[in-house]
């Protein structure tokens, strides 16, 4: 996330200045945007559920301690922004028609691209959002853990259980990874 505001714009933050909450917004705005479409790979999906956190972060400001990093207290808020958007929206199918948007030196063919994103669709939201941070973003269990409030072993044991799922959703799809 971006530098860390001073405690006093906090502070104001806290007590429902508007202007402070303006100028996190404007200092944050792009990282949760970068966050959130990591999780769930589409533009206005991403581009809603950002309006939405930062509307979930002033309603909850009297809950945010000044002390605190505003930065891992939005990704928190961000997660599960994110995840609430992919509960109701599904909406994987947007980056499993972009190619662009796999990684890698080379977007696989059409039909293992398509079979990734069927598969991906198959996770459970809890399991989706780690397994796109974890395994397409190669984002750090540390940081996943923090953004979601869990222990770092949920993460791992999450990873561990999507990719299994991935695995056998793939094997039924006749690809074997």
């Amino acid at each position: 996330m971006a530098i860390e505001p001073e405690a006093d714009l906090l502070g104001r933050f806290v007590q429902g200045d508007r202007e402070a909450f303006e100028t996190l917004f404007r200092q944050f705005e792009a990282e949760v945007f970068r966050w959130i479409f990591w999780i769930v790979r589409d533009e206005g999906t991403a581009e809603d559920a950002v309006v939405d956190a930062f509307w979930r972060a002033y309603r909850g400001r009297a809950r945010f301690d000044p002390s605190r990093s505003f930065g891992a207290w939005m990704r928190r808020i961000a997660t599960n922004s994110a995840r609430d958007h992919l509960r109701k929206a599904r909406r994987a199918e947007a980056w499993a028609h972009d190619p662009d948007a796999l990684p890698g030196p080379a977007a696989p063919d059409p039909g293992l691209r398509d079979a990734i994103a069927g598969a991906f669709r198959t996770l459970p939201p809890k399991l989706h959002v780690v397994a796109m941070l974890a395994l397409v973003e190669g984002r750090p269990h540390a940081e996943i853990a923090e953004a979601l409030g869990v222990p770092v072993g949920t993460v791992k044991s999450r990873v561990f259980r999507a990719t299994r799922a991935l695995r056998a959703e793939l094997d039924r799809a006749g690809i074997r990874p």
